[in-house]
C-alpha cells in the first residue's frame, strides 16, 4: 500500500520547537519532491515549504521563512520539517503530500499522494 504518514506533532509554547516527520511506504520518495502544507480552522490549506526529490532545491511561504527548515534523508526515506519560534498563528493540521518530480524543482501543486496529517498546537 502507498502511503505518506505524518508524525511529530504535538502542543508547543509560542517560541517553542518542533521536528515533523513525513514517512514514505510501499514507494521511494527517490523521484518525488515533497511539499508540507497545512490548514488552520475555517482557512484553506496552503503550502509552507517544499523541497525538490534530489534536495538541492528548496522553497518556503513568507508567513515561515528563516523559522522554519525542510530537509530529506532519501535513505530512510523521509522528509522533515523542523518547525522553530513557532507562534499561536501556526496552528494548523500539517499534511506532507508527494509529487513524482524528478530533478530540481518543487511546487505546491500536482500532488501525487498525501498523507493524513499531523496537528500542531502553538499555545500558552
Amino acid at each position: 500500500q502507498l502511503q505518506l504518514v505524518e508524525s511529530g506533532g504535538g502542543l508547543v509554547q509560542p517560541g517553542g520547537s518542533l521536528r515533523l516527520s513525513c514517512a514514505a511506504s510501499g514507494f521511494t520518495l527517490d523521484y518525488y519532491a515533497i511539499g508540507w502544507f497545512r490548514q488552520a480552522p475555517g482557512k484553506e490549506r496552503e503550502g509552507v515549504s517544499c523541497i525538490s526529490s534530489r534536495g538541492g532545491s528548496t522553497n518556503y511561504a513568507d508567513s515561515v521563512k528563516g523559522r522554519f527548515t525542510i530537509s530529506r534523508d532519501n535513505a530512510k526515506n523521509t522528509v522533515y520539517l523542523q518547525m522553530n519560534s513557532l507562534k499561536p498563528e501556526d496552528t494548523a493540521i500539517y499534511y506532507c503530500a508527494a509529487d513524482l518530480r524528478y530533478g530540481d524543482s518543487c511546487a505546491y501543486y500536482g500532488m501525487d499522494f498525501w498523507g493524513k496529517g499531523t496537528l500542531v498546537t502553538v499555545s500558552s
